[in-house]
């Protein structure tokens, strides 16, 4: 499967570098709620219940995991009229390479997919 994807580079300046990565990706409960929100999508506090976490603790985790493109957040209308976020996992793959003295990280999502189809077709299209 190929897959087009960003290359983060650990000399990178803010937050989105091999090493936050890593660290976001050590924190149990971002591992947990990436989880959970793999699935289906999950409201904060469905989120709190399966990963038995308080709600601040989620929308903190959620906030950091959407900061890095790993998380989106949807927002539904119930039969009701109400409405709720809901949040699903974008993160589709993690690639690592160390080459030459660089430490590159590749990370994939569905967003990233979806782009690259509606691409694709873009160009199929405009070649016929």
């Amino acid at each position: 499967m190929v897959i087009c994807s960003q290359a983060l580079r650990m000399d990178r300046v803010g937050d989105a570098t091999p090493a936050a990565v890593f660290e976001l990706l050590a924190d149990e409960y971002a591992r947990q709620i990436l989880l959970a929100a793999d699935r289906e999508p999950r409201t904060a506090k469905d989120l709190s219940r399966i990963c038995d976490v308080s709600l601040s603790t989620v929308y903190r985790r959620v906030a950091t995991l959407q900061e890095h493109d790993l998380v989106a957040e949807r927002s539904t209308v119930d039969a009701d009229g109400s409405h709720r976020k809901q949040f699903e996992t974008t993160l589709e793959e993690l690639h690592l390479e160390l080459s030459d003295g660089e430490l590159d990280l590749a990370v994939a999502t569905r967003d990233e997919l979806a782009d690259n189809f509606t691409t694709l077709w873009s160009d199929l299209r405009d070649s016929t």
